[in-house]
């Protein structure tokens, strides 16, 4: 059963990343991979938010954490396809783009994830 919860997680995460990367495209345009950047921050929130008061504060069930953190985040972020972008920009020549979604990503998910951390010690007092 946990197994069939998590894949389920999976499908409904990446379906959400497929939606929220059709937006980026439609608002930010295609010529950085800005989709994938916004996934991977709200991902690294969200996981810091679930792991923290699943772990930390014992408010998330176990079952509920593993649906979440391993299913529904692990199709959600997308540190794959930000590996494949940032390689394809510096191949292109593009290598400032390249260096600036490195960069970007990295700081922007690290912060993210601890400011989900916070706001779960927030919610769970």
């Amino acid at each position: 059963m946990h197994f069939a919860l998590v894949c389920l997680g999976g499908a409904v995460g990446t379906g959400a990343r497929y939606l929220l990367g059709g937006v980026a495209i439609r608002w930010l345009g295609g010529e950085f991979p800005y989709g994938t950047l916004l996934v991977n921050v709200i991902g690294s929130f969200l996981i810091g938010l679930v792991q923290e008061l699943a772990l930390g504060a014992a408010v998330v069930p176990e079952n509920a954490r593993v649906v979440m953190a391993v299913g529904l985040l692990g199709g959600f972020t997308t540190y794959s396809a930000f590996a494949y972008e940032s390689m394809r920009l510096a191949a292109a020549g593009s290598w400032g783009a390249a260096a600036l979604n490195v960069g970007l990503t990295t700081v922007l998910c690290f912060v993210a994830c601890l400011v989900g951390i916070g706001a779960a010690r927030v919610v769970a007092g």
